[in-house]
């Protein structure tokens, strides 16, 4: 006995109807934990270091910026990690290949930058990715 023949249809519909569902139920994000961290946590510097170096690289000042100090961090855990960071930049006396030793600058040069980030972060691995930066003269 052959079933229906708007049997095979109705069934591919709603396997496909299904499968899109749960794709965009996926794509959603769980939030499994945000917590407020503090500044001194390994993957925290890490992460921050990141992020000074990328500040520095985008930046087109002929000097280099370093954190003077992190407001706030938000530690926010998914399906991965993820850092929220308020922090305050000055600009250093070095020059942007220039690493060590680096005081802040006083007097004109003085600058300083408030900054929020999100860092998409997989410590373990090295691997960083900054999902959103604003930055404004402070």
């Amino acid at each position: 006995m052959m079933g229906r023949p708007w049997q095979a249809p109705r069934l591919l519909l709603a396997i496909l109807v299904a499968l899109v569902a749960f794709t965009c139920r996926a794509r959603k994000k769980t939030f499994f934990s945000v917590q407020e961290v503090p500044s001194s946590e390994s993957y925290v510097i890490a992460t921050m270091q990141f992020v000074t170096e990328e500040f520095n690289k985008e930046s087109d000042d002929k000097y280099s910026f370093r954190i003077v100090r992190m407001l706030k961090v938000q530690k926010w855990i998914t399906d991965h990690m993820e850092y929220h960071v308020n922090l305050e930049m000055r600009r250093t006396t070095c020059q942007k290949l220039e690493t060590e030793n680096c005081t802040f600058q006083e007097g004109e040069l003085y600058k300083q930058i408030d900054c929020f980030y999100t860092v998409y972060v997989v410590p373990w691995f090295e691997k960083y990715k900054i999902l959103t930066k604003n930055c404004t003269n402070g």
